[in-house]
């Protein structure tokens, strides 16, 4: 089975003076990648490079941004990979400390670096979340409360008629449906 990362984690290592720092992310979309990555290079507008792999919904990319080839991103996606982890973003942003690492030490440097962030987080089962959209009558809020008390609510909206926006696993999502449709004006899955 697929795993993910509990939470968000920063790890910072040295090798030859070059500091890598890898972050991990826990991400649930591919528009999450940008905000993560922005966030990076304006914290770290100095680094030398910032090198990423993510994986998400059987989607893969990386990259080097200016190492050698093949000696930063594809080494972190391949211990993303060897993690069976998805729904991760993994960037290290290095600076370069004068010494150059050669690729073979460019190559264990990465790795390493996303190995020890790896070890200091939980690794947990991904579950495959979907968004429901409730809307019902105030009549109902107790019934729909009850049903939902396990689930993410999302949103709540309150006008002429209340509209909840709740996070369920997928594999429960019919179930739980099923529950809520005659308590409902309508029910819709989101994308």
């Amino acid at each position: 089975m697929n795993k993910t990362i509990d939470k968000n984690i920063i790890n910072e290592i040295e090798i030859k003076k070059s500091k890598f720092i890898c972050f991990l992310f826990k991400i649930e979309n591919v528009l999450e990648i940008d905000k993560y990555f922005q966030e990076i290079q304006n914290n770290y507008p100095k680094a030398t490079h910032c090198c990423y792999a993510y994986i998400i919904d059987g989607k893969e990319k990386c990259s080097d941004d200016k190492e050698p080839r093949g000696t930063a991103g594809i080494p972190i996606l391949n211990v993303l990979k060897n993690n069976n982890l998805t729904n991760i973003l993994c960037v290290v942003v290095r600076y370069f400390g004068g010494i150059k690492l050669g690729s073979g030490g460019l190559i264990r440097a990465y790795t390493k670096s996303v190995v020890e962030c790896i070890n200091k987080v939980n690794l947990i089962n991904n579950v495959s979340m979907i968004k429901i959209e409730l809307q019902f009558s105030y009549d109902e809020i107790k019934n729909i409360e009850y049903i939902i008390k396990d689930y993410q609510i999302l949103s709540k909206n309150y006008d002429n008629q209340i509209i909840y926006i709740i996070n369920v696993p997928f594999e429960k999502s019919e179930s739980i449906i099923n529950k809520l449709d005659k308590f409902c004006f309508k029910i819709n899955v989101k994308e």
